[in-house]
């Protein structure tokens, strides 16, 4: 494997590149990570996933937004990272251990086509619905429809922390002109002291919900694993959906089962789009 390899993946619609960094030649800097994600100067992604050393699990991952910032936990993010090290010989066994700063996560490779990963499940951990600890500055023990104002609109919201912190918006309607406009503010709300991720969602029927999103530091987004799982959660929670459910994002659909105890799995395809080498020319932009 060449030096500064890279692998571009997408879970429904969802992308990031994925970087090792026993193979890259550079720093990765804020500036870097801003450059290589932009689409125009870079390769163009919704985040980049970097393989790091773990002494706790198999393998260890560190997600990083669009604009420099570092993520806890990337649901799609986690999906794309076990296709590449499955795929590219990092692991050996269809079930493993990833590292993230959100908490240790096991991974089961579902289905393969030609030895590569082609639908995978992973563990997300347990939902926390804890105000202080999502975190919120909500004086409420959990945050269950609590109304706030931004920009002279009234949301009701409902938060949980699926590794990092969520937002959900129960409507009737989903307007995706209305999340470009009102996620932003939304994300920054003051109650929110670590920013936060948000959704505007749409119940269906009893296993099946529909879903706008707004990422933490990456903006509208087609599809997003945690978030998918903050839905799930908040919507059961509410007795409004049953624990096996699939959530509807605009790219596509992911599979969610919320145990007894609140452990929430995940599934969902993968699919590769290209692989290759990151030019001199890139890199020597990358600090621009």
């Amino acid at each position: 494997m060449e030096s500064n390899f890279f692998v571009k993946t997408h879970g429904l619609g969802n992308e990031y590149v994925v970087l090792n960094e026993d193979n890259i030649t550079f720093e990765l800097t804020e500036k870097a990570i801003k450059r290589i994600c932009n689409v125009n100067f870079g390769i163009g992604s919704d985040g980049i996933l970097l393989k790091v050393s773990s002494g706790k699990a198999d393998v260890g991952l560190r997600i990083y937004n669009p604009d420099g910032s570092e993520a806890e936990k990337s649901g799609n993010g986690l999906r794309i990272f076990c296709k590449y090290i499955f795929d590219y010989g990092f692991v050996k066994n269809r079930k493993f251990t990833v590292e993230t700063k959100g908490g240790i996560v096991k991974a089961d490779i579902v289905e393969t086509k030609n030895n590569r990963a082609t639908l995978i499940t992973v563990d997300m951990g347990k939902a926390i619905f804890k105000s202080s600890l999502i975190p919120t500055s909500f004086p409420t023990e959990e945050v269950s429809d609590e109304i706030i104002n931004v920009e002279g609109k009234e949301y009701k919201v409902n938060c949980v922390s699926m590794g990092n912190p969520h937002c959900v918006v129960i409507k009737d309607n989903l307007d995706i002109d209305e999340i470009k406009k009102y996620g932003t503010y939304i994300e920054h709300y003051k109650m929110f002291p670590n920013r936060i991720n948000v959704q505007f969602a749409k119940v269906l029927n009893r296993s099946e919900a529909q879903v706008l999103i707004w990422e933490r530091g990456a903006g509208f987004t087609l599809a997003s694993g945690t978030s998918s799982c903050a839905v799930a959660c908040v919507l059961h929670k509410k007795g409004l959906v049953d624990s096996d459910v699939t959530i509807k994002c605009i790219g596509g659909d992911l599979k969610i089962h919320i145990g007894d105890d609140w452990e929430v799995r995940m599934t969902g395809k993968i699919r590769q789009s290209c692989e290759g080498v990151l030019n001199e020319d890139l890199l020597e932009d990358l600090d621009k």
